[in-house]
């Protein structure tokens, strides 16, 4: 199992090279190259999600992208360090926490589009910070004899 771990200042220029670096490792983790362009634009939304929570809160802390390639899956967890305030918000798209407007219910949205965008996907948030889980399924490709 091979991890890829990216830590990044929460400025939305960033978003941009955490796309860049998730297609790179899933394509070498054998994810389906049709299956690329959901992966990219299933990392920026839930990369921009973390940079506007963290900006929204004044948290300076990086947000966190962990890249894992498994024997038949390749998974991103993608990491912020806003505490939950107390709403339990742990499925995808799940009700309750757009109550208080903009940061709220764009935060919603960005959800809804990962779910759209990716089958296996989990959301949780805890005191200390949310995590967004999404997987898909790979096939690596067979080790070259020789060179």
């Amino acid at each position: 199992m091979a991890t890829v771990e990216l830590r990044f200042s929460a400025q939305p220029e960033h978003v941009r090279t955490a796309r860049l670096v998730a297609a790179a490792v899933a394509r070498r983790a054998g994810v389906d190259e049709a299956v690329l362009d959901e992966v990219r634009l299933a990392v920026g939304e839930a990369c921009s999600r973390a940079v506007g929570l963290h900006r929204s809160h004044g948290i300076t802390a990086p947000v966190r992208v962990a890249l894992t390639e498994e024997e038949k899956a390749f998974s991103i967890e993608v990491g912020d360090e806003v505490p939950s305030a107390g709403s339990e918000s742990s499925a995808a798209g799940g009700p309750g926490a757009d109550e208080d407007a903009d940061p709220e219910g764009e935060d919603e949205m960005g959800l809804a589009v990962i779910s759209g965008l990716v089958d296996d996907v989990e959301v949780s948030s805890t005191d200390v910070g949310g995590l967004i889980r999404m997987s898909w399924p790979a096939t690596p490709p067979p080790a070259t004899a020789g060179s």
